[in-house]
């Protein structure tokens, strides 16, 4: 199980991830700040990069803000940080 500090950008033009900033990963999603649909389509973008179904991933903290920490069944956090931020896993 991993967990991972995210920065969210919502209402953004295209789903991905900008980079990190002060340890967080900067993740932009085109869904609104509405009714929780800006973290139901950051855990399903954070679950098509690690493989795993959309309801191992969870928002554990900050649900309404933008700084969040996901957690991540069946993943290990730098397995998770390498698929998010695009790094070879042979390192």
């Amino acid at each position: 199980m991993g967990d991972l500090a995210i920065r969210l950008q919502p209402r953004s033009r295209r789903e991905e991830v900008v980079g990190e900033r002060s340890g967080a990963i900067v993740i932009r999603v085109t869904a609104p700040p509405v009714d929780g649909k800006a973290n139901a389509a950051l855990c399903a973008f954070v679950a098509r990069a690690a493989g795993v179904p959309p309801s191992r991933v969870s928002v554990i903290r900050g649900q309404t803000a933008r700084d969040k920490v996901l957690r991540v069944e069946g993943a290990d956090e730098l397995a998770l940080r390498r698929a998010l931020l695009g790094q070879r896993t042979d390192l």
